[in-house]
């Protein structure tokens, strides 16, 4: 009895000190976006630094393994464990240098919280926000993270509308059917190589 009740207050701590889904989403925002400012003229002098800052402070908070199987798909399951491997490293490589090319062109455009929603189970959460520039419309960012273990992951990203795990999905089952996934990891590598 007296077990079952330490667990219990066990894991009823590791909850409160849990970070909420907002909370991971907006201190990772806050804390690189402020990084960039502070070190605005450093990292257009030398854009290479930018990669560090994206691997430091984001890279953490997101599942690159959940994202490539969810990428993947059907074919996920049919690969072998070093293709599974060297397409998570490829896609991963991908998208830090899609973000850290956003982030060098970040102009202080505000970021403005919406209410979220949780799954039923509270496993699962969307966390919706809206980037806001002078004389633009809101552009609309929503963040899907799940539970892994007591850490919030993020594991999509929609913007305006357009799921990236579902987009790369039907981009990259064309070029699998058309160059086999070994085809499509050589031309990520060789396309990641040619942005450095």
């Amino acid at each position: 009895m007296t077990a079952w009740l330490l667990g219990m207050l066990l894991a009823v701590n590791m909850a409160v000190a849990s970070p909420s889904p907002e909370t991971v989403v907006r201190e990772t925002s806050d804390q690189v976006l402020s990084e960039v400012i502070n070190r605005k003229q450093e990292l257009q002098a030398q854009p290479g630094r930018i990669y560090q800052l994206v691997e430091h402070i984001v890279l953490p908070r997101f599942d690159f393994q959940r994202m490539s199987q969810l990428v993947l798909g059907k074919y996920w399951p049919r690969a072998q464990q070093d293709e599974k491997e060297a397409f998570v490293r490829a896609f991963r490589e991908l998208l830090v240098r899609t973000y850290a090319t956003a982030l060098l062109n970040y102009s202080g455009e505000e970021i403005v919280y919406l209410p979220g929603r949780a799954s039923t189970d509270g496993q699962e959460a969307t966390v919706n926000t809206e980037v806001k520039a002078p004389g633009a419309l809101p552009i609309p960012i929503d963040y899907r993270l799940y539970r892994n273990g007591s850490e919030w992951q993020v594991f999509d990203v929609s913007i305006d509308g357009i799921s990236l795990v579902s987009n790369y999905r039907t981009s990259f089952a064309s070029q699998i059917r058309r160059y086999k996934l070994s085809g499509l990891i050589s031309k990520l590598e060789q396309r990641n190589a040619e942005r450095k």
